[in-house]
């Protein structure tokens, strides 16, 4: 494995979950990390967490292409360009292709296709100025294959999926490795009150955010001499 030690990171969804989970430990590891989500105050906490040492963090919306650019600036401005993205941010909703509302199914697409987007293309630049680095795109075992009531959440995965795939042909020449994470159910904020309640037993069986962080952190610190195109994960207790 190689040393990620000074690294820089932005990781977006940031504010709780996998991305939350993903920073605290590319932080433990040396990273410079950049933080962006819609919760402003939320980045703040994990901010004063982690001592702001090594952080900052810009309150993001990436449905809009303007702040994403202005999240990058942060990352080039404070630790001087960028190494790694983690396009983590993301929303879910449980429910027919009939029962979701207009609003839920453009925040469903606009969220997690297009929000990631966005990231990618305004990433790749300085990636590409570093003379390599590295892409994880956060999808999931939806993006593979989708489940009853998800339809709308799992084609938006399954778009990361084909975008990974894709970027992964085009912009390895360049030295930058592109990685499509799907993890399976996990304990977080996701779907909360959208077809997933606090209460439910099956929370308990899930894999927790911190798994999937780990798994983030051991691809990023892979040798350069190879790559991991898609990584499928899910608890020992899933039957799917």
């Amino acid at each position: 494995m190689r040393d990620l030690q000074g690294k820089v990171a932005v990781v977006t969804g940031a504010g709780s979950g996998i991305g939350a989970a993903t920073a605290r430990r590319l932080h433990q590891l040396g990273v410079h990390i950049v933080l962006g989500a819609r919760r402003g105050h939320r980045l703040k906490e994990i901010a004063d967490e982690l001592g702001n040492e090594r952080v900052a963090w810009a309150e993001v919306d990436i449905r809009e292409p303007e702040q994403v650019e202005d999240l990058f600036a942060v990352a080039v401005d404070a630790f001087g360009g960028v190494d790694c993205v983690v396009a983590n941010a993301g929303v879910g909703a449980y429910g027919g292709i009939l029962d979701l509302d207009d609003t839920e199914i453009r925040e469903l697409i606009d969220t997690n296709l297009t929000g990631t987007v966005w990231c990618v293309r305004h990433a790749v630049p300085l990636l590409a100025a570093r003379e390599g680095g590295d892409i994880v795109l956060v999808s999931s075992v939806a993006g593979l294959r989708g489940r009853q009531d998800e339809a709308v959440y799992a084609a938006t995965k399954h778009g990361v999926v084909g975008l990974a795939g894709s970027l992964d042909r085009e912009l390895r020449p360049q030295g930058i490795r592109v990685t499509a994470m799907c993890p399976g159910a996990t304990d977080t904020e996701f779907a909360m009150g959208k077809g997933r309640t606090p209460d439910m037993p099956q929370l308990r069986t899930m894999m927790r955010a911190d798994d999937v962080a780990d798994a983030i952190a051991y691809a990023l610190g892979q040798p350069t001499s190879m790559r991991t195109l898609l990584w499928s994960m899910r608890s020992i207790a899933s039957e799917n």
